[in-house]
């Protein structure tokens, strides 16, 4: 059943990028403004509309759609890359794992969307400000999972047989943890990836990501929301799609840790039986 349901999820999650991808070649110009036809409800010519200044709602909804799935891809990479150097530096190296802990805590302490607004307001609005910015908030969450992980497997009896045989800890560190760390890694990609969007749409709602007239799913929110009584698929539409893109995010990463789970049981349980 998990597994449905994680090929169900990737399946549409992968339609999703096809069309943000492959759309914005058939589809009217997301600049080409018509004033004489703004705010048309869904029609057969606009099957989303027409927004304040006579742009195709579906147009810019795909085209924001490269900008919100690409950065929100980005932002997922670059935290969990930190985070998991991080938490296998801290986890393995005992030296360094109360400093970087205590400074991921202090981190952590502050909340997540002030302290991304107080980054963007400091450093000024724009992609690279929100890519830095999400990247400094997620990265701890990612680095105090994957520790978690690394200190149980750093506890195994092959790791101590691989220390015993003169084996490097650097090469310890990348041949026996690494590997077991990298399914719960992935797991966590899938759930940054959701936070990332819902942060990454609360920014650019608020001015603080990319900057109009690049359209973005949080910034179309924004725009609509003057016109919402009058053309409420301004706002409808784009969050929408970011409540099914993250709901469909949650499902995969849902799934996929059930699935990571059940392995390491069944691992588990074969070290048990081969000991007894």
């Amino acid at each position: 059943m998990r597994n449905r349901t994680l090929l169900v999820a990737s399946v549409l999650l992968g339609l999703i990028v096809l069309a943000v991808v492959v759309l914005p070649f058939v589809l009217p110009s997301v600049s080409a403004t018509d004033p004489v036809h703004r705010l048309l409800p869904p029609s057969g010519a606009h099957p989303l509309g027409t927004d304040s200044f006579g742009r195709d709602v579906l147009a810019r909804l795909v085209s924001g759609g490269r900008a919100s799935l690409g950065l929100s891809a980005l932002i997922t990479l670059c935290a969990a890359f930190s985070g998991m150097v991080i938490g296998l530096v801290s986890g393995f190296y005992r030296a360094a794992d109360a400093v970087l802990m205590r400074l991921m805590d202090a981190w952590m302490s502050f909340p997540a969307i002030i302290l991304a607004m107080a980054l963007a307001i400091s450093l000024g609005a724009s992609i690279w400000t929100e890519l830095i910015a999400l990247t400094v908030i997620f990265t701890p969450f990612t680095a105090r999972v994957i520790r978690s992980r690394v200190l149980g497997v750093a506890g195994r009896q092959y790791i101590g047989a691989a220390r015993v045989s003169g084996m490097s800890r650097r090469k310890i560190l990348l041949v026996h943890v690494f590997p077991n760390v990298l399914p719960l890694a992935l797991v966590q990609v899938v759930i940054l990836a959701a936070a990332a969007m819902l942060v990454d749409g609360a920014m650019s709602f608020l001015g603080l990501g990319i900057a109009p007239p690049t359209p973005t799913w949080g910034n179309m929110i924004a725009e609509g929301r003057s016109y919402l009584v009058v053309a409420p698929w301004l706002v409808v539409v784009p969050g929408v799609t970011i409540m099914v893109c993250v709901f469909l995010l949650n499902l995969a990463g849902s799934a996929l840790r059930l699935a990571v789970d059940a392995r390491a049981r069944t691992l588990s349980e074969l070290q048990r039986l081969r000991r007894s």
